[in-house]
């Protein structure tokens, strides 16, 4: 069993064995993704000789070495790395929102943004990092932290880009169901830093990518937007984005990309080109580290343990269906795996918003499963690793087939889901978990603990 619970009422929302396990398991995902963790895993120093997940760097090769990135995980990262190399930091800035504040860093600038629409303090903060980026030469080490999140934390508009206008296309793009990988063609398009154009500005320096993914296949190019990796999206996808859902985005939105589109606007660097020669990125953790971890907890309880897919995308209120399909299947069949048993998945659904309601894929996912499911014995819980589902103070929730019935009514789930306010509705139903900011992110964890049917349930 975990010692220290990041889930802040766990107790409350146990109640069965099966239930009590899938938090575990939730609780074992998100500590294997701590960066600090991952961090200790992936980096030593010897003498002069710096490793990354088994690459060599000789830090006699160079007069500085800065620590600048952003993202949800990157203050644990950045505190990791002090701890590591201590001194031998010569300076560095990360943007975070604020999560594990009490972390103290003592070489590094911890500067705040917001998320998941960006602010003026990020903005800020952003231009602190670019400025760092600037000042880097090619006798200089950048290690930098790239987590998820940092798309909104680290904005960078473009010339002639409001930090108004670059909110308002990010909510519609937020509310329109699209895929991260479409938002982040956008994201790229209208921004100084996004798209490759970190490494860019960094250039001649080595800049060493230090990873957490947040995306589904752990595309470098998607996660962050990605800052320091070659962008193989462009200003017509990025015009086909807008117009695929149909999206009103302001004016000088629609104005740059077509211009892009046209040439008359320089493309974000693609593969091939020499800003990239001396980067290099590793992957420190993914929805893969937090999915194994929640395994072998189950193994440990004597579940049988499925990693379903690490890649689970698409309307959460219908995966959901698919997820509580699989829990049926078990208990009718023994297929794909025997109860006991715990069915784990990843990635990342999406809401398409239509309501006025408060709630996140990992909510909806939870109140649409609620919903479907009446087989005794199942616990059905999915979070986002953040904490925070959807920008709600609610990391997501966990269910079972006594939810709707016994603590909501058929009608309040249908009439929450039709407002895409599953938070509300989940809390009413005691069910909505909460961890705050969890410091790390490998978006979506979700657990399906299936008790032996011949066992008692409570």
């Amino acid at each position: 069993m975990t010692d220290e619970s990041a889930i802040r009422n766990r107790a409350a929302l146990a109640g069965t064995p099966a239930r009590a396990l899938a938090l575990e398991c939730l609780d074992a995902g998100i500590a294997a993704a701590d960066p600090r963790r991952v961090v200790r895993e992936a980096v030593g120093i010897d003498g002069d000789v710096l490793t990354v997940a088994g690459t060599r760097y000789d830090l006699g090769d160079y007069e500085e070495l800065v620590v600048l990135g952003g993202g949800k995980a990157a203050r644990g990262v950045a505190a990791a790395l002090e701890a590591a190399l201590g001194d031998r930091i010569d300076r560095g800035a990360v943007v975070t929102d604020g999560a594990d504040d009490a972390d103290p860093l003592e070489r590094v600038d911890a500067l705040a943004g917001d998320h998941p629409v960006p602010s003026e303090r990020g903005v800020e903060s952003a231009r602190r990092v670019l400025e760092l980026a600037d000042g880097a030469d090619d006798e200089t080490l950048v290690l930098a932290p790239i987590t998820g999140g940092a798309s909104a934390l680290l904005p960078a508009p473009a010339d002639g880009i409001s930090l108004a206008d670059l909110r308002a296309t990010t909510d519609a793009l937020l509310d329109s169901g699209a895929a991260i990988g479409e938002i982040n063609a956008v994201r790229k398009h209208l921004s100084a830093l996004k798209g490759g154009r970190l490494a860019a500005r960094a250039a001649p320096a080595t800049v060493v990518g230090l990873v957490l993914s947040d995306v589904v296949g752990d595309d470098f190019g998607v996660v962050a937007s990605g800052p320091i990796v070659a962008d193989d999206s462009t200003y017509e996808d990025a015009l086909g984005v807008l117009d695929r859902y149909d999206l009103d985005a302001p004016a000088s939105v629609r104005d740059r990309l077509t211009a892009g589109a046209r040439g008359e606007v320089a493309e974000t660097p693609s593969v091939g080109d020499p800003v990239f020669e001396r980067v290099s990125v590793h992957l420190l953790a993914s929805a893969r580290t937090a999915l194994d971890a929640a395994a072998e907890t189950a193994r440990e309880a004597g579940y049988e343990p499925l990693i379903l897919s690490s890649r689970v995308r698409g309307e959460a209120r219908e995966a959901a269906k698919t997820h509580v399909a699989v829990a049926e299947e078990s208990l009718l069949t023994g297929d794909p795996v025997a109860p006991p048993a715990v069915v784990l998945s990843g990635g990342e659904t999406t809401v398409t918003v239509t309501g006025d309601g408060e709630g996140g894929p990992n909510l909806e996912f939870a109140l649409s499963a609620a919903a479907s499911i009446d087989a005794s014995g199942v616990a059905i819980a999915s979070v986002d690793t953040d904490g925070r589902d959807g920008g709600t103070d609610a990391a997501g929730g966990i269910v079972d087939a006594e939810t709707v019935g016994d603590r909501l009514s058929a009608d309040d789930a249908r009439d929450a889901l039709a407002d895409n306010d599953a938070l509300a509705a989940l809390d009413a139903a005691d069910c909505a978990v909460r961890t705050g900011p969890t410091g790390t992110n490998v978006n979506d964890l979700r657990v399906l603990a299936i008790a032996d049917p011949s066992e008692p349930s409570e």
